[in-house]
């Protein structure tokens, strides 16, 4: 793949080779995401983030990569601001935006829509989420807190097991993640969810297809046991035509502190691509494990800023320009990681 100019829209346009070449300028990221040096290498560049859906991680952490390597950032975060309300289309909201900015984030409720949107801009455009289709970024930051997760304990991504719970049926991440994981090999995934709620036929089919293993089931104790890797996701009730349809499946499927002990192995990692629901009757993920060492889901969020200053620095040709354009911090840095 070649990065530089390139759109983002979905993790298909990956070789493996390219995954690694992302992983290796966001490790070389380290030392700016912590604060212990700071680079101007995107100094006067412009980010257009646009997100038409509800974001925090996404948009926050986007903007703050950007922020890190000297860049400038422009938001709409909310159609209602957009002249979208007036009946502008996404063609000439593309034209328009492009003209102002030398990367685009967007986020879009409809399957497609970022695609759609790419072909009019005249600059990279990143997938945000496009719906309940695709998160390529979450997916690749995923993917990188899993490599460097399993490497603390001696193993790696090809011959993992990994189980993913939840709402498998619309939750993008998990889409994009097994999409991603078709790159490697001899994985064993155990996909735990309602019947109504299953990982897209599609998807399964593809995964076997390249050898691996697929199991799914809505026994979740039993989908637990003999993984290196536990992804939950929290029930999408915003695809839901009847957001009331949600609260049939709300809270089916919980981990904590308990079900943990008795089901998983003592170094399973616990993964979510956040916001998990903590709703008294939905609480996927308990607050019980918060202080449990195998919780990676705030080093999840601390990676996708790595991962998404790679992206920017690949796209606009400077991952080999940020050390040049590096300085030393001269305020308080001491961080709590």
């Amino acid at each position: 793949m070649d990065f530089r100019g390139a759109h983002i829209i979905s993790v298909k346009q990956f070789e493996r080779t390219d995954v690694d070449k992302v992983f290796q300028v966001a490790d070389n990221m380290e030392p700016y995401a912590h604060r212990k040096r700071v680079s101007n290498v995107l100094g006067g560049a412009i980010l257009g983030n646009m997100f038409f859906e509800p974001s925090t991680r996404t948009r926050v952490s986007f903007g703050c990569a950007f922020n890190l390597l000297g860049g400038h950032v422009r938001e709409t975060t909310d159609v209602k601001t957009s002249s979208i309300t007036k009946g502008e289309s996404l063609y000439d909201t593309a034209r328009v935006i492009s003209g102002y900015s030398d990367v685009i984030v967007m986020r879009h409720p409809k399957v497609a829509s970022v695609a759609e949107f790419a072909k009019a801009s005249r600059v990279p455009v990143i997938n945000g989420g496009d719906g309940p289709n695709e998160h390529p970024s979450q997916a690749l930051l995923d993917l990188y807190t899993i490599k460097k997760e399993l490497e603390s304990k001696q193993r790696k991504i090809d011959g993992m097991h990994i189980a993913m719970v939840g709402d498998l049926k619309h939750g993008r991440t998990v889409h994009s993640l097994s999409q991603l994981l078709l790159l490697y090999e001899d994985i064993k995934l155990t996909l735990i969810s309602p019947q109504e709620l299953r990982m897209p036929a599609a998807i399964v089919a593809e995964l076997q297809a390249n050898g691996h293993e697929v199991v799914e089931t809505e026994d979740m104790e039993a989908g637990l046991s003999d993984n290196d890797t536990v992804y939950l996701t929290r029930i999408q009730e915003e695809r839901f035509t009847n957001r009331l349809e949600a609260d049939i499946y709300r809270g089916r499927f919980r981990l904590n502190q308990a079900i943990y002990t008795r089901n998983c192995q003592p170094n399973t990692v616990i993964m979510h691509p956040l916001p998990r629901d903590s709703r008294e009757d939905a609480n996927e993920l308990d607050n019980d494990l918060n202080q449990h060492p195998n919780l990676a889901i705030f080093r999840q969020t601390d990676n996708g800023v790595l991962v998404r200053m790679a992206l920017f620095a690949l796209i606009l040709d400077v991952a080999d320009k940020v050390d040049q354009a590096a300085a030393d911090v001269g305020w308080y840095t001491e961080r709590r990681f």
